[in-house]
């Protein structure tokens, strides 16, 4: 990306521009078709019918009917409607720190949002833990993490029961974004679609950050737990359209009758006009003819081996997770606790801002870098990322005087006072700088960052 000046960033983070920023080939296809005809979907057009055809046939076969809608949210708000219509029931189980969208049926099923605000969880809605083996109630050294996670959904299901309640849905994104780049434990979403199932309900797979070939090995994420697991609908949104407003809704033919013999029609004036098709069909011809599902394979692999030596270099690394292109950074102050370190992720994107590139954090910490680009990141991007991001590591640590011992013989209370006196300033400045002037904030750019630094590590 390139600001109003002229100066490039390397973008990390941007799962919209699925392709890369301003496509020629996307962009080309959207103008052809605007100049040619542009009209709500109560006319038909073939760029619709071309559009489901192409998407569908990358999906297992019994998920074929295609809701064109204009965003995630538009999307995942049509999946709770399909899914409580299927049989009648209301309540809702999602996932501790979920986000599904910024409509209002979608926040009441955001933990991510609705424990910051002043909503409070719906009678109807069910949360249940984040399959986290790292930081989550069930970690790696669990002898079976997937089956005990999904057990705790099994008992949401039963005290809902108990409770005269009927099971809708069950949602989750197929890896889990906000929550901290989390990656469930193989055999989880099977054991958790069998219980759902069991209950009446469906489940839906949330696909709208990581579908469309991010993981690499498939098309979708949910894909990588195994041809057991299909999901009864699936929601896709954001990089379909490479930045245009284009998401979809794909279900089975049973879920699509019994939503249509309801009598309420659904029609939405924009999704699936014929711009936007165009774009959709673009966006899925790049992936193919530049192999961009097998360039996140190897440039997500590549990636991933570069930090892990960085996780052996840092102390500040405690964990690196993640399949393709969507990987987790997970920072701590302590290895063994895990405590996890925000103040220093958010400086760590501050400083790396200033090195032009963009990352951001997340997770209910605010201290899992994510790494989501474009697909058309590349070898020497991550090269150029990594390089950037032990450079900034390095400083920090030796600031928190975590690598003391190594750098000197002489550990003395006042030292290690000094050091400690230096990462707080250190993370103060890299606060106050960005809301104290901004004008600088805007471009990311601090001006005397490098001389402060220079006289912070000096003392």
């Amino acid at each position: 990306m390139f600001d109003e000046n002229g100066e490039q960033y390397l973008d990390c983070i941007n799962n919209v521009a699925h392709v890369g920023h301003c496509h020629p080939g996307v962009v080309k296809a959207a103008l052809k078709q605007m100049e040619l005809l542009n009209t709500n979907s109560r006319f038909l057009h073939d760029n619709i019918v071309e559009y489901a055809k192409r998407l569908s046939a990358t999906l297992p076969e019994k998920l074929s009917v295609c809701y064109f809608t204009n965003s995630g949210s538009e999307a995942n708000d049509l999946a709770l409607r399909l899914a409580r219509q299927f049989r009648g029931h209301q309540d809702v189980i999602t996932l501790d720190h979920a986000y599904h969208g910024h409509l209002s049926s979608l926040i009441e099923i955001s933990p991510y949002k609705f424990q910051k605000g002043k909503d409070v969880k719906k009678e109807f809605v069910h949360v249940a833990p984040t399959p986290d083996t790292y930081r989550g109630k069930y970690r790696e050294d669990h002898a079976d993490p997937a089956s005990a996670y999904a057990d705790e959904v099994k008992k949401i299901i039963e005290d809902a029961h108990n409770s005269g309640r009927k099971i809708a849905a069950f949602i989750a994104e197929s890896m889990q974004s906000c929550g901290g780049q989390i990656i469930p434990p193989a055999g989880y979403f099977q054991k958790v679609a069998e219980y759902v199932h069991g209950a009446g309900g469906v489940f839906i797979a949330d696909e709208v950050q990581v579908g469309f070939g991010r993981v690499g090995k498939h098309f979708w994420s949910f894909q990588m737990y195994g041809e057991d697991f299909v999901p009864d609908i699936v929601t896709m949104g954001k990089p379909m359209g490479n930045g245009h407003p284009v998401a979809c809704v794909v279900t089975t033919k049973e879920i699509a009758e019994a939503f249509s013999s309801s009598g309420m029609e659904y029609f939405n004036t924009y999704g699936g006009n014929p711009v936007s098709c165009a774009v959709g069909l673009a966006v899925l011809n790049i992936i193919e003819n530049e192999d961009l599902q097998g360039n996140a394979e190897r440039v997500g692999n590549y990636l991933t081996e570069l930090l892990k030596k960085q996780k052996a270099k840092h102390t500040l690394i405690g964990d690196i997770r993640g399949i393709g292109l969507f990987i987790g950074i997970d920072l701590v102050k302590d290895h063994l606790k895990r405590t996890p370190a925000t103040a220093e992720a958010q400086h760590i994107i501050y400083k790396m801002k200033e090195k032009r590139v963009l990352l951001s954090a997340d997770g209910p910490h605010r201290n899992v870098l994510k790494i989501k680009p474009p697909m058309c990141f590349t070898e020497e991007d991550a090269k150029f990322m990594v390089d950037q991001l032990d450079g900034i590591l390095t400083v920090l640590e030796e600031a928190m005087g975590t690598k003391t011992e190594s750098v000197t013989s002489e550990n003395t209370p006042c030292k290690t006072k000094m050091l400690k006196e230096a990462h707080i300033e250190l993370l103060r400045d890299s606060t106050t700088d960005s809301k104290e002037n901004p004008s600088r904030k805007r471009n990311g750019m601090c001006t005397d960052t490098h001389s402060l630094l220079s006289k912070r590590l000096k003392t």
